[in-house]
């Protein structure tokens, strides 16, 4: 349709059109030659996102075939022959030359050495079932022709190999029998037994193991469907997670119980550490955190437990020690509270405020700015090198006192850590005035120096401990997961998984092992009295 015009305009009776006629012709004409331009622009813009597109699918199926497939550039079994090839004539020159030149050197007298101790195996544990396999000649007659006496035993050689059996599934089979009394048609019958999943397959030793494999073994769920199927038990992932969940929510109360046994201590460790969390409205993950506390690494009775929160702001240690924001726990809690310097925990240590409360800076903290330090090769690193010294006495000294009482601990600290700490403040106040303003050795005196007073905190206390190690090992499990499950399916999934690693995490301090305990916990506490409760927390448990 748009040619039309210039196929008129090009015949030679277009002169004889009437004038309205040929403005048409034209607007037509300069019409089309616009569209044609805008067609050919569009074409080429075409093109362009057409490349673009070619060019980012290829770097796509390029990083996919990096991450998925087989490495295509490994070495051939020919290629790593000749680099061991290689490798053999290097080594066979360089011993050569070693030899050649002892050779030339003067005969130097040897100290006589002490014979290497040979190395011991350890002792299989005693605990273990034994099972024995005797191993007796078949003819116990004397071989000797001019003999063919009977032999007599004198004696045995005993080995024994460590042998293992894989997860092993059995069933439960619960007959509750049926009496009846044709007289009086009255039936009895015991009343079923309650469960960790009502009405489900699981007994409490299966809901153990999901969990302990799940939040102590870090094995997902998609990890333990295979792991059961290898063992003819079909349990897809879905199951598992409802076991889980079941698991986590019959937890709860004793969570809250042990809540009050962690407060219950009047010197507490505090952390906090990210963890991803689903957003499933943005189709990623977004940052939440675990706050984890912890009893005194001096308190007899051990015990750490974790809160799964949204954030890191100053509201949620606010909540858990008593303070303004709910929950609040009646009487708030009162002591010194032993953290890093991060100021989220400034709130709560408020001394207007909370005047029954202390604060305790880490000391491993400060110390690691200056080991940072000391591995270079700058003017900084000497400084450093000599606070790693000071250090190094600091926590010498205080390793000789772990197994003192606490006012024993107390004295020793004030007669010989505290005249080291005093030194080292005057130190760090000398060496400050001589390193430049910005740099990281400054950084690293004026984060010592400014919370000298947290840092020196535990010598007036034995209860106190000089740094916050013990929590910071109690968060790691929680690191070494989130590389497994990679992220938390929800909030309420992230507390639950809270509840379940508190207990057994307070389980493994107490000595004990997590799956015997959470096995027996689940098995009982429903069952178990109210005002018993107690009694299931890892350090009153005994074995039922």
């Amino acid at each position: 349709m748009l040619r039309m015009p210039s196929a008129i305009a090009a015949s030679p009776d277009l002169t004889s059109l009437p004038d309205e006629v040929l403005a048409l012709i034209e607007r037509l004409q300069q019409q089309a030659a616009a569209d044609a331009q805008e067609l050919a622009r569009r074409g080429r813009e075409l093109t362009l996102a057409q490349a673009k597109i070619d060019k980012l699918n290829f770097e796509l199926a390029r990083l996919r075939r990096w991450q998925f497939d087989a490495k295509t550039e490994a070495m051939t079994a020919a290629q790593r022959l000749l680099f061991a090839e290689a490798l053999a004539e290097d080594e066979a020159s360089l011993r050569a030359k070693l030899a050649a030149l002892q050779d030339g050197m003067p005969d130097v007298p040897k100290t006589p050495k002490a014979p290497p101790r040979k190395p011991r195996r350890q002792a299989l544990p005693e605990h273990l079932e034994r099972v024995e396999h005797r191993h007796e000649p078949e003819d116990t007659t004397c071989p000797n022709t001019d003999c063919g006496q009977p032999m007599q035993r004198i004696g045995e050689d005993v080995s024994e190999k460590l042998d293992i059996v894989p997860a092993k599934f059995f069933v439960h089979r619960h007959i509750y029998g049926k009496w009846a009394c044709r007289c009086c048609q009255l039936l009895r019958q015991e009343p079923a037994e309650p469960d960790v999943v009502d009405g489900g397959i699981p007994a409490a030793g299966l809901v153990a193991h999901t969990l302990i494999s799940r939040f102590v073994d870090h094995l997902p769920y998609y990890r333990q469907e295979p792991i059961n199927a290898r063992s003819g038990v079909h349990t897809p992932r879905s199951t598992l997670a409802s076991w889980g969940g079941a698991g986590g929510a019959s937890l709860e109360p004793l969570y809250e119980l042990h809540r009050a046994f962690i407060l219950g201590c009047r010197v507490l460790h505090a952390d906090e550490t990210p963890v991803p969390l689903l957003d499933p409205g943005a189709g990623k993950t977004k940052k939440a955190y675990v706050w984890a506390w912890a009893r005194s690494h001096h308190d007899p009775q051990p015990g750490v437990i974790y809160e799964f929160c949204l954030g890191r702001g100053a509201q949620y240690p606010l909540a858990f020690l008593g303070g303004k924001g709910p929950p609040v726990p009646e009487p708030a809690w009162s002591g010194t509270l032993i953290t890093d310097q991060y100021a989220g925990y400034n709130a709560v240590l408020d001394g207007k405020r909370y005047p029954q409360r202390k604060s305790a800076a880490c000391a491993a903290h400060a110390r690691r700015r200056f080991e940072e330090l000391s591995r270079g090769s700058h003017s900084a690193s000497a400084v450093a090198t000599e606070a790693m010294q000071r250090w190094a006495r600091i926590y010498r000294a205080e390793g000789a006192f772990s197994e003192m009482s606490q006012e024993e601990r107390r004295q020793a600290r004030q007669a010989v850590s505290r005249p080291l700490w005093e030194e080292f403040e005057v130190w760090l106040k000398l060496q400050r005035t001589q390193v430049l303003d910005g740099s990281k050795i400054a950084e690293a005196i004026d984060y010592s120096l400014n919370a000298w007073a947290a840092l020196t905190l535990h010598l007036e206390d034995g209860a106190v401990v000089i740094d916050n190690n013990l929590i910071e090992r109690q968060i790691k499990p929680w690191k070494l997961g989130a590389k497994n499950w990679l992220f938390a399916g929800s909030a309420l999934a992230g507390q639950r998984a809270a509840v379940v690693m508190s207990l057994v995490q307070s389980a493994k301090l107490n000595g004990l092992d997590p799956w015997a305990y959470l096995r027996d916990v689940l098995a009982r506490i429903h069952s178990h009295p109210n005002h018993r409760l107690e009694e299931l927390l890892p350090h009153c448990w005994r074995p039922s």
